[in-house]
């Protein structure tokens, strides 16, 4: 089987060399072993990749901490890396020895073949995560309506309540973070070196964000499923904390990969052929983060997974218990269902052949290696057009760095790097840049809006046209089947028609998360259950309202 066509699990060390060779990383960098038994931190996982020139003494120094951590390589050979910080608090003695060991290691890694380094305190430049929790409560607050009432009473106040709980604009910050990182590694061929206390929360967000902007196997299904085992799962991201699933404590309560997940919806939703999986794939992950059969999003790190794996409290009558992985899609979906999380619409990647790769190499290469002089100004307006002075350098300034002085660097190029790329058309297997001007970051509304009838379009929404797609697509496959039983002269009994999956005119916005409900009439009376609506005789006989897709759709 294609190995691309599988989520790779990064739990042994052949996966991690693996990956090393996919993105041609292994030049300079190497998996390590030195936390096999986890002898350096049970927090780091078996198995993980640092530069050549890092030994095992340096590793296990300070358990694990300050050392640079391999994320990921460009095709220019500029990598994305990450690291653990020191406690900020500690004595005069302790403090010089780690800055002492920080300078030795930063030393080494900013000489050839390392290309220069640029580091980043996501921990200064981004959102604390108490922020990230106090603006997603506030946001979900938005969407706990009981009634039409409520909802109609929240109608007219619904744009300064959403701004109010500064949640897009948390999308919008991490959205920027990401295009400077990813105008780092791109133009400037820059290593950038992401430090985070844990290195387990903000570095795993900034990271996957920028692999899916810069890699399209991270925009496969299975190349996304193996970017999230890889960054969160093995990298140890506390999702046992973070998502509070024991109701122990709400102080270590955080939705930092719903962060991602948000994120990677706005590209989704801006570039949709670029994606193989859809926005209902994004939401059932979404919910998958708290459904307890599943091992994947249910611990802290790969040793408290390992550990309970093996535990003896979890022997059972009929064996060891066994954790079950969210990738296998076929526990919780059946085959039909699964057919609204693969994109129809996907641009598949072209396979050229040899005597062309070499050529198309060098016009990707020519056309993202962006001049960094001051070009003719852009008559598009982009974020930055939008933004003061005052603004643009603060942005800018947050890039810390401090190998290469800002004043080295023309104070422009962010701006034009986002202006120019967005000024030509879209190469859905190159780099994606997101649209981050105000309305361009949206809601969520399928993941958010499902549950309220009063929110629905009937008869609209992404999700009727992608039925509609998915309905022509079956019709088609079963003429070809019926053309190649003609051709093969195959004796067939009566001419069956073309079985219709769905009817989209009977659709709303909330499938298929729910079936098409009464429109509420503005002002309306409230509203205590759905189960009146969800008989589907009285569906069947109730006349629906017919909305030609051709047409125009909000």
């Amino acid at each position: 089987t294609d190995g691309r066509h599988q989520t790779v699990m990064f739990e042994t060390l052949e996966d991690w060399r693996d990956e090393l060779e996919r993105t041609k990383g292994n030049v300079k960098y190497k998996a390590v072993t030195t936390n096999e038994g986890y002898r350096v931190s049970e927090k780091l996982p078996l198995y993980f990749v640092v530069p050549m020139c890092i030994s095992e003494e340096n590793i296990l120094k300070y358990e694990g901490r300050g050392i640079p951590i391999w994320c990921w390589s460009c095709h220019n050979g500029a990598a994305l890396l990450k690291m653990s910080a020191f406690p900020k608090e500690q004595d005069d003695s302790t403090s010089q020895m780690q800055k002492a060991f920080l300078d030795g290691i930063y030393k080494t890694i900013s000489k050839p073949p390392y290309e220069l380094v640029r580091m980043d305190d996501l921990s200064s430049s981004l959102p604390s995560l108490q922020d990230i929790q106090t603006a997603y409560t506030r946001f979900k607050q938005l969407f706990l309506i009981d009634n039409s009432t409520d909802f109609w009473a929240t109608d007219v106040k619904w744009f300064s309540l959403l701004e109010s709980t500064n949640w897009l604009e948390i999308i919008r910050r991490v959205l920027k973070k990401a295009i400077e990182v990813a105008e780092c590694l791109e133009i400037q061929h820059t290593n950038v070196l992401l430090i985070e206390e844990t290195a387990t929360d903000l570095c795993c967000v900034i990271s996957s964000l920028v692999q899916v902007m810069m890699d399209s196997y991270s925009r496969t299904k299975s190349g996304f499923q193996s970017l999230i085992q890889k960054e969160w799962v093995i990298g140890g991201h506390c999702f046992l904390d973070r998502c509070n699933h024991l109701h122990k404590s709400e102080k270590e309560e955080a939705p930092v990969f719903l962060l991602l997940l948000n994120c990677v919806w706005q590209l989704v939703q801006q570039y949709p052929p670029a994606f193989e999986f859809t926005e209902t794939y994004l939401t059932v992950l979404s919910d998958s983060l708290y459904v307890p059969i599943f091992s994947t999003f249910f611990f802290n790190s790969q040793h408290q997974r390992d550990t309970n794996k093996s535990g003896e409290s979890l022997k059972t009558q009929s064996g060891p218990f066994r954790f079950l992985t969210v990738w296998d899609w076929s526990v919780q979906f059946d085959p039909k269902a699964q057919a609204f999380l693969n994109n129809p619409l996907y641009a598949e990647k072209p396979k050229p052949d040899r005597s062309q790769r070499k050529t198309a190499r060098f016009k990707h290469q020519r056309q993202l290696s962006l001049p960094l002089t001051q070009a003719k100004p852009s008559t598009k307006r982009g974020f930055f057009r939008e933004e003061t002075d005052h603004l643009i350098k603060n942005i800018l300034g947050k890039r810390i760095g401090k190998f290469i002085n800002s004043s080295d660097e023309p104070p422009n190029s962010l701006r034009e790097f986002y202006d120019s790329w967005h000024s030509k058309p879209v190469d859905y297997h190159g780099l994606l840049l997101p649209r981050i001007d105000g309305p361009e970051i949206k809601v969520w509304a399928q993941r958010y809006l499902r549950w309220i009838p009063e929110a629905q379009l009937h008869g609209g929404g992404t999700i009727a046209t992608a039925a509609k797609i998915l309905d022509l697509m079956e019709e088609v496959q079963s003429l070809q089947v019926k053309m190649d039983e003609e051709r093969s002269q195959a004796v067939s009994g009566d001419v069956h028609s073309v079985p219709m999956l769905r009817n989209s005119a009977r659709l709303s916005s909330l499938f298929p998360f729910a079936l098409l409900q009464r429109q509420s009439v503005k002002p309306a009376l409230p509203t205590s259950t759905w189960k009146d609506l969800e008989d589907e005789d009285d569906l069947v006989k109730r006349d629906d309202e017919f909305v030609d897709l051709s047409g125009d759709m909000l």
